[in-house]
């Protein structure tokens, strides 16, 4: 039976202050680190070893990444990393406080930005200064595929092809496989293997620093959802 175990990277130094954070690359919190720590000791204790891990290319997932393998004393197991793993891009809300852009646009507003299924934040200019253009990680990527803005909807559709490509193969394979990405990366991830949706995919958050186990059967449908 296939193993898939999911984490969302631990609480960042953003998520701490309460900002916008999408593809902005920040660190973890020091409570991030703790909690990818004490993640690593509960697939340890579980049993779970894994033959291949997935992250993005954001530190705050890599270095979940790292901390889950090697509290679980597989630092060596193989790594693959991906820009389709990423969060999902917030546009021009990235690094503004939650709170005061609320203030601003309303609760109500923000609320869609942030959980509504397929609707857009503001977009970011390609010559903005945060803009995904202007960082080299991203210089192989047609310049139409980085974004100035995504919805959950958009995330899927990035992340999909990587899903299809490697993450699946890689399951039916019949190998034990960690992804440790974004809650929205995540989501959209989960939406796609569980058949959730659009409506109920509002509802639906991962937690930060909890592994999140899906036991699947050969045709790779969920047989068993459980966090560690």
């Amino acid at each position: 039976m296939p193993k898939l175990v999911f984490s969302r990277h631990g609480l960042s130094e953003w998520n701490a202050l309460n900002q916008f954070t999408g593809w902005a690359d920040v660190d973890l919190a020091p409570e991030g680190v703790e909690e990818a720590i004490e993640g690593g000791r509960k697939i340890k204790e579980a049993g779970i070893e894994f033959d291949i891990a997935y992250t993005s290319v954001l530190t705050r997932a890599i270095k979940t990444c790292n901390l889950l393998l090697e509290n679980s004393d597989q630092l060596w197991v193989p790594q693959i990393k991906s820009w389709r793993l990423n969060e999902r891009h917030y546009g021009k809300l990235q690094g503004l406080n939650k709170k005061e852009t609320a203030e601003k646009y309303g609760d109500d507003q923000v609320h869609i930005w942030r959980r509504s299924y397929d609707t857009l934040p503001p977009l970011m200019e390609a010559n903005d200064e945060g803009s995904a253009a202007n960082d080299r990680r991203y210089a192989m990527l047609d310049q139409r595929d980085v974004p100035g803005g995504e919805n959950l909807k958009v995330t899927l559709e990035r992340a999909l092809p990587f899903w299809q490509d490697e993450i699946a193969p890689a399951l039916l394979d019949n190998k034990t496989v960690l992804v440790a990405a974004h809650g929205n990366s995540l989501r959209a991830l989960a939406k796609h293997i569980e058949g959730i949706s659009d409506e109920d995919i509002m509802d639906l958050e991962i937690p930060t620093g909890q592994p999140l186990v899906y036991e699947l059967n050969d045709d790779l449908t969920v047989a068993k959802k459980y966090y560690l």
